[in-house]
């Protein structure tokens, strides 16, 4: 989980975060929406992708991550995103917002290839470097967010849960939350062993969140 903001930051944890600020300063671009496998582009980068159920706030957390109100495309309808969205990290890395998987305001069929296409490129996308999976704080882990964790551990995906809307739950549910979900994740080989806690309203955990990519980012 993400550092108590009340307790001391040790030297060490201040040059995790300056990084992270650093990369995210360097801008952030939109490179292409892609709705076929067959489109996927060839960044030759490592690849963050962002997925989580219908409505959970991939696109609201980018935003908040990049400092950029509108870079990605919010909406409370669920499905808005329809398409693999691909940005340029200041020519560091790449993010991909995936559409949500679940319920969505769209024709199954439609849903279901969008589905599809989330899981082929889960599964098979050798620039995938880790999938951060979101979790609504306020639901917790649902089957369909298992079943997800299941298709990444058995395709050796790296993933780590960000639990999104913090700011929606009193301190005592969102600690028990928290920590259910961080049991349950320690029981699947490909899940990172920890979890950020996140507001995209508040900015809680977004310091730390930016300090995880610039990880990720400098290990290429």
């Amino acid at each position: 989980m993400t550092e108590n903001p009340s307790l001391p930051v040790s030297d060490t944890e201040r040059a995790r975060l300056e990084a992270g600020r650093v990369l995210f300063a360097r801008g952030c671009d939109f490179m292409l929406g892609v709705a076929r496998p067959d489109q996927l582009p060839h960044t030759q980068r490592p690849e963050v992708a962002f997925c989580g159920r219908s409505n959970v706030g991939k696109s609201s957390l980018i935003n908040a991550l990049t400092g950029r109100k509108a870079l990605a495309r919010t909406s409370n309808t669920p499905g808005r995103t329809q398409e693999l969205n691909f940005f340029d990290l200041g020519g560091a890395m790449i993010l991909v917002d995936l559409p949500g998987y679940g319920f969505a305001a769209a024709p199954k069929a439609q849903v279901d290839g969008w589905t599809r296409l989330i899981l082929d490129y889960l599964k098979g996308r050798r620039e995938l470097t880790r999938a951060m999976l979101l979790i609504d704080a306020r639901h917790g882990l649902k089957d369909k967010d298992r079943d997800v964790m299941k298709t990444l551990d058995t395709a050796a995906v790296t993933y780590q849960i960000v639990l999104t809307k913090a700011d929606k739950v009193k301190a005592a549910a969102l600690a028990r939350i928290a920590d259910e979900v961080a049991a349950e994740a320690a029981t699947h080989v490909a899940a990172f062993p920890e979890i950020v806690v996140t507001s995209s309203e508040t900015g809680e955990g977004i310091a730390e969140l930016r300090a995880v990519m610039a990880e990720i980012a400098a290990r290429g």
